[in-house]
């Protein structure tokens, strides 16, 4: 079943971050005798996890005829509240209309009564418990003992009830694998992170006792450390979430976030963030007059070492980037005969708008704040010696350039040594070189003025 055009390849294909050869690899797996299901493809928010998820859906769907998928974005499911139900759906979905699918929805119709039946009987019976625990002690005794009578009653049924439904579970189970024998179903569940941490745990919870069949196979695509955060949010801080998830899950990778097998000259991994930046950036109409676009010019290199520097995702890139053209369109304020030194104070403007609300807060009260501007660029204090610029870079530089010109926790960036002290001055001018080597007296004037483009005038 395809959900999208997006692939690795092709028309509509881009692989800018090497990731095609972690799908075939997957692939491999999900397609050998080794049952890796299911499988947790783990990643940060924004780190680019649905799309590699629709990619690879695609890629098996070109090289692997015989097999079904299926794709479930269970944050939009989750209003449902019955993930069994929204899974068989997507199941069911995938054969024509015919006996198998007859078949299929027969089986499939006790199993999810029960489900409904045994919530519905709880609710009354919680209710009806709540009711009288609220009446006035000594007030007809015999209504309590109805209550009792009804709950007991709820007990019996269900205890019936779920002795037919495992053996509903049962042929449902029995039916799915002989359709699954011929043409395994990979099923993949997207946004598990973003579902109620109830819901997250019920579709876990679902894999493991009801779908459990062989030759259909679970992909689960979620960030873990918050699927951990709703399993304790379901059973309490006193269970080990990590215990609990290795109960369901067979195989879990985290998508790098790296370019994997490419390295440059000094680096040791080329970081996916700024090369998203860099393609980004070169495919915007609305920044081609500005010298962003140029891979060698100061503002692009200081942006994308920003950018690895604050370890922002994917998607975060795209809004940084959404936000430099918002801020361009507004105001020509990156075109190309800019200083470069108020280039790089507008970059780092729009930056702080969309990332970093208390530094704004500071910026805007002329207070700004030398440790935040620090926790920006991790900067722990100025050097106690002229830095090496190898290990050291223009954004490094420009960080405690801000941090010296705060009004706030400045002291660490200034120093009593003189030639330290001419250092930085020099630095500051060359940054301004373009504009005769002039550094503003409020480096924050431009950045306040950046930050009221963008609120469009408002506060």
């Amino acid at each position: 079943m395809i959900i999208n055009d997006l692939t690795f390849k092709g028309k509509n294909g881009r692989d800018d971050f090497g990731r095609e050869k972690i799908a075939e690899k997957i692939i491999n797996l999900l397609t050998s005798d080794i049952n890796i299901s299911p499988l947790v493809i783990d990643g940060d928010w924004g780190s680019g996890k649905t799309e590699f998820c629709h990619k690879l859906i695609n890629k098996i769907i070109e090289t692997e005829s015989i097999y079904r998928t299926i794709y479930i974005d269970s944050f939009q499911a989750d209003h449902a509240d019955n993930p069994l139900m929204t899974i068989l759906s997507a199941v069911i979905n995938l054969f024509p209309e015919g006996t198998k699918k007859t078949t299929l929805l027969e089986k499939s119709i006790p199993v999810l009564r029960y489900g409904l039946a045994t919530i519905g009987k709880a609710v009354v019976s919680h209710a009806l418990k709540q009711n009288t625990d609220e009446i006035i002690d000594g007030f007809d005794e015999r209504l309590q003992e109805v209550a009792d009578k009804a709950i007991d009653a709820s007990v019996q049924i269900l205890l019936k009830d779920h002795e037919k439904a495992q053996e509903n579970i049962k042929a449902l189970q029995k039916t799915l694998e002989s359709l699954a024998e011929d043409s395994p179903i990979i099923v993949f569940i997207d946004e598990l992170d973003r579902c109620r941490p109830d819901y997250a745990v019920d579709i876990l919870e679902v894999i493991k006792h009801t779908l459990n069949v062989p030759n259909v196979y679970f992909v689960l695509i979620t960030n873990t450390h918050q699927l951990k955060a709703a399993i304790n949010h379901r059973y309490g801080n006193q269970v080990n979430a990590q215990r609990y998830l290795d109960k369901f899950v067979k195989f879990s990778f985290s998508l790098p976030n790296f370019i994997p097998g490419i390295k440059r000259y000094g680096e040791s991994k080329v970081f996916a963030s700024p090369e998203h930046f860099s393609n980004l950036v070169l495919n915007s109409n609305t920044l081609k007059e500005t010298k962003l676009i140029d891979k060698h010019h100061i503002s692009h290199e200081f942006t994308k070492n920003f950018i690895e520097l604050a370890k922002i995702s994917l998607r975060e890139v795209e809004t940084f980037l959404l936000h430099l053209e918002i801020y361009q369109r507004l105001t020509n304020g990156l075109q190309s005969n800019i200083s470069t030194g108020y280039l790089l104070l507008r970059i780092f403007g729009v930056y702080i708008y969309c990332f970093s609300p208390d530094t704004v807060r500071s910026i805007q009260n002329n207070n700004a704040d030398a440790n935040h501007i620090a926790n920006i660029f991790e900067l722990n204090g100025l050097p106690d010696k002229i830095p090496d610029h190898h290990e050291w870079s223009h954004v490094k530089d420009f960080g405690i350039i801000l941090a010296r010109n705060c009004k706030i926790n400045k002291d660490m960036y200034l120093s009593d040594n003189q030639s330290l002290q001419e250092y930085w001055d020099n630095t500051s001018r060359r940054f301004f070189s373009d504009n005769w080597g002039v550094t503003p007296d409020d480096l924050y004037a431009t950045v306040r003025e950046t930050i009221d483009n963008l609120r469009l005038g408002g506060k």
